[in-house]
């Protein structure tokens, strides 16, 4: 089942220099989000080099035999391989200390997708006009709503919202989360940095999904746009994949 995908990004109205990457490979069925941390533009290094290595690694790996690991294996491994690539880099270039990213990955196979993570950049699907949250940030607001002493709007305008509990660069070990779903006719699935869903919220992004279900350029369009009209305070970044009707 192929997905319909486009990604788009955005400096915002506040930041200087764009410290997201994005990725979409439609040939091997991989897509990703970068937000970069760390002065001096390391942020923007890290999230190069987290990006830089997903690809690289899911496409050395494409059409070979996996050993059964299966393609969540294959993408933890593909993430791990870019945490590595950072720490080096961090140990080389003294003035790069303190640089990470943050990552959300979507590698489809078939009717399935999996799905990665590491930091608050989000996941979320589309299905039937509901929107769904696939993935749960990996930040002190994000804990303190797990543990229901935030909601999450109280979380989306804490001023400890921007700090992390996980992220790639800032340690050798590194757990990512991985999510499988199905993939149904019609779902939209969007892949954000926080620079989005800091702006507008959860109900805001399924009214904008779902009346551009079947145009994720205009989807993506849409949701940099209303971010920016809301104040534009980070980066903004985005990539949407829907699933076409077949025929």
């Amino acid at each position: 089942m192929k997905l319909r995908v486009f990604g788009l990004t955005d400096v915002g109205l506040r930041r200087e220099n764009n410290q997201d990457q994005f990725l979409v490979e439609r040939d091997l069925g991989v897509y990703a989000i970068a937000d970069g941390m760390g002065g001096h533009a390391a942020g923007e290094v890290a999230s190069q080099i987290a990006i830089q290595a997903l690809s690289d690694t899911l496409r050395d790996g494409n059409g070979t035999d996996d050993g059964g690991e299966g393609p969540g294996k294959r993408l933890a491994d593909a993430v791990h391989e870019g945490n590595r690539r950072i720490c080096e880099s961090v140990l080389a270039r003294g003035e790069w200390r303190g640089m990470g990213t943050t990552i959300v990955a979507l590698l489809a196979s078939d009717d399935r997708v999996v799905i990665g993570h590491v930091g608050d950049s989000r996941a979320y699907l589309l299905r039937e006009g509901r929107l769904s949250r696939l993935t749960q940030d990996h930040s002190w607001v994000g804990e303190q709503v797990k543990l229901g002493l935030l909601t999450d709007e109280e979380a989306q305008k804490h001023p400890m919202r921007n700090i992390v509990t996980r992220a790639m660069g800032n340690r050798e070990n590194i757990d990512v989360e991985l999510q499988e779903a199905d993939l149904r006719t019609g779902d939209v699935f969007l892949l954000c940095s926080d620079g989005l869903n800091s702006m507008i919220d959860d109900g805001a992004i399924e009214r904008t999904l779902a009346a551009h279900a079947e145009d994720p350029k205009k989807a993506c369009q849409a949701l940099v746009e209303l971010a920016n009209a809301n104040g534009g305070e980070d980066n903004i970044t985005v990539v949407v994949g829907s699933v076409p009707p077949v025929g």
